[in-house]
């Protein structure tokens, strides 16, 4: 694939937020445990984190087309270029500002430029990595000579106090001894954060910096085995079905039912999202590429929660693709759990770290609870 990735830039607006402060910014839920909080924190290792929120009013700063906008803006992939460059712009992201228009065409508008193809991809994590596939092949088959790509997250708007039902105190009690159940919709607030990532892609590799050849990008999707895991815009019915918000008598009605906001089937969660993604899903990869352990310089998983990190180890074990952790890198302990950005704020990163020679070999993960998808990428760096 005739692809590359000439420069990544990202965007975390305002300053990060440490755990002491996530409350008095996001405000109290039904006077919620701080005990609970704690223990959340420690089992997702999450330590600061960035919101789109201004501390002393509690007002939004930034959209999520905004965000994205910003981190479109600070890409620099070679001498000259302005935003009136870019032909193809890819954005995909979790949550929109707004049903409609799509997502790509508001971040178009915060970016200006010239007229541009847009598109808007959907889905939670996997949002962000499926608007790069899509730039990727416009670039590699010559639909285009350039392409940006997005992933980015307004997360605090649904994580706000205001915004949140009431906490069942009895359900604190029980994260002591199942941490995963620190998931459920009442406890996302301590995980997900906002931020924005964007890379530029080009037909050839920019010459005296490092680039990231796209060797492949694969995504496969086990909804038809599988019910809905991690879902907004609906309720879980007993059956596993999701009833929309759409199917209510009324809006009033859909609204009292908590509908909009963002939930997670926990139980589901922590029994197939490692299996599915990894154990299910990594095998047909390694025998469609010939894939090897030892060929990979860096694994870059996007993981929500510290908890699951010695649990991917374990199930790579398993399928004989054991990766040592001192070639792992993530930077959730820092940068948060931004859903869609996440693979760009990583990636970001440890392009500009040093760490990287000509001829590394990187495998990125991209697992998504929706309806179980997993998205895995290999790059190249020249």
């Amino acid at each position: 694939m005739n692809a590359y990735i000439t420069d990544i830039a990202s965007f975390l607006p305002n300053d990060p937020v440490d755990n002491d402060e996530m409350e008095k910014i996001l405000g109290m839920v039904n006077d919620l445990p701080s005990r609970t909080k704690k223990i959340i924190l420690r089992n997702n290792g999450i330590k600061h984190r960035y919101y789109a929120i201004d501390p002393a009013t509690g007002r939004t700063t930034h959209t999520n087309a905004q965000l994205a906008a910003e981190a479109v803006k600070n890409l620099q992939p070679y001498a000259g270029f302005t935003v009136n460059d870019i032909e193809l712009l890819s954005c995909g992201t979790s949550a929109p500002d707004q049903f409609m228009p799509g997502h790509a065409s508001m971040v178009h508008g915060e970016v200006g430029g010239k007229k541009c193809e847009t598109v808007s991809t959907a889905g939670v994590c996997l949002s962000g990595i499926s608007c790069l596939k899509y730039a990727c092949m416009s670039v590699a088959l010559g639909l285009t000579n350039n392409a940006v790509a997005t992933g980015s997250e307004q997360s605090s708007s649904f994580m706000r106090s205001k915004m949140c039902g009431t906490v069942d105190p009895k359900r604190a009690e029980k994260l002591e001894k199942q941490p995963a159940l620190a998931f459920e919709a009442d406890f996302l607030r301590w995980m997900l954060s906002d931020a924005a990532g964007a890379v530029f892609i080009a037909p050839k590799p920019v010459k005296n910096r490092l680039n990231l050849k796209i060797e492949w990008i694969e995504i496969l999707s086990h909804a038809n085995e599988l019910e809905s895991c991690m879902y907004a815009g609906a309720i879980k019915e007993a059956d596993g079905r999701l009833k929309g918000w759409r199917e209510f008598d009324s809006l009033e009605e859909s609204i009292n039912a908590n509908s909009l906001m963002v939930k997670q089937d926990a139980k589901l969660l922590n029994r197939e999202i490692i299996p599915v993604t990894v154990s299910r899903s990594l095998p047909r990869y390694i025998e469609k590429y010939e894939l090897k352990a030892e060929q990979i310089d860096w694994f870059l998983p996007h993981y929500s929660s510290e908890y699951f990190r010695q649990i991917i180890y374990d199930h790579l074990k398993e399928i004989d693709f054991e990766i040592p952790e001192e070639r792992w890198f993530s930077n959730l302990t820092e940068k948060g759990n931004t859903g869609s950005a996440s693979i760009y704020i990583i990636l970001e990163e440890i392009l500009k770290s040093g760490k990287l020679k000509k001829g590394d070999r990187l495998l990125c993960f991209i697992p998504e609870s929706g309806r179980f998808s997993v998205g895995y990428m290999m790059m190249t760096v020249v």
